[in-house]
């Protein structure tokens, strides 16, 4: 008689042992090979080594005598987010009902899904040297840039989000021969409103963050206040501008933490 285990173990990904060690030996053989055939000047590393100590004894201490500058690239960092955080969610609300294959026809699913892996395919940093071409330098571009980034997050989360809600609602004013628009202010949009507060709150706090990046290609913010103070030489002004972009980013991390806290 077979004996029964005492215990449960959850089964392992692949069942078989064979193809199971085959994968891993392969995955193991795989990374092997890519570190050995990797690239790498290392005469170029050390003398790297060298420039970062040079770096490094530059930044210390800290220098926050042009204040007014740091300023200002951060109240300019601070605009990029909120503009770029409120037209992304904008934007991002239809096109996630767009693709919610619960409430959408079949040709618009698949153009609002084709639209959020357009705005999920590139880095914010790809899209900014874009716009950077067409616009020119400066916050705008930094505003249309985390416009796309909003887009590629939002939506897709609001869109799984609509995907799963209680759709006795929505059939229930169908049934009451309620029009769409109703349907979707009265039965879907109450179901979502917790979720899209949390998601605008969220991407604003991440938009803080990746306005940084996105002005070191020339998009505005802070960024470029970095960007130039690195093509100056001004390590120490680098510096004090690593420690406030860190310290705001600290910051909108606590306080959008409490507030999605009180929304759970």
């Amino acid at each position: 008689m077979r004996e029964v285990p005492d215990t449960w173990r959850k089964p392992p990904f692949i069942a078989n042992p064979a193809v199971r060690w085959a994968a891993g030996l392969g995955a193991a053989a795989y990374f092997l090979w890519v570190g050995l055939t990797m690239p790498v000047d290392w005469d170029r590393v050390a003398d790297g080594l060298g420039r970062a100590g040079r770096i490094f004894g530059g930044a210390f201490p800290p220098s926050f005598e042009r204040s007014e500058l740091l300023i200002d690239g951060f109240l300019e960092s601070l605009k990029i987010a909120v503009l770029a955080t409120a037209g992304g969610v904008a934007l991002s609300i239809p096109i996630a009902f767009m693709a919610a294959r619960n409430v959408a026809p079949l040709p618009i699913f698949y153009l609002g899904r084709a639209i959020i892996v357009l705005a999920r395919s590139f880095h914010p940093v790809i899209v900014a040297i874009v716009f950077v071409k067409a616009v020119g330098f400066g916050p705008f571009a930094g505003v249309l840039t985390l416009v796309v980034y909003s887009i590629g997050f939002v939506a897709k989360m609001l869109a799984e989000r609509i995907e799963e809600i209680d759709f006795g609602q929505v059939e229930a004013m169908r049934a009451a021969g309620a029009p769409f628009l109703p349907t979707m202010f009265y039965a879907i949009v109450p179901q979502i409103m917790p979720r899209q507060i949390g998601l605008a709150i969220y991407q604003l706090d991440s938009n803080l963050r990746a306005s940084a990046v996105v002005g070191i290609v020339g998009a505005g913010g802070i960024g470029a206040t970095l960007a130039n103070a690195f093509g100056r030489y001004d390590y120490d002004f680098a510096l004090a501008i690593t420690i406030v972009i860190v310290g705001a980013i600290l910051v909108s991390e606590g306080v959008s933490g409490q507030i999605r806290k009180r929304l759970a």
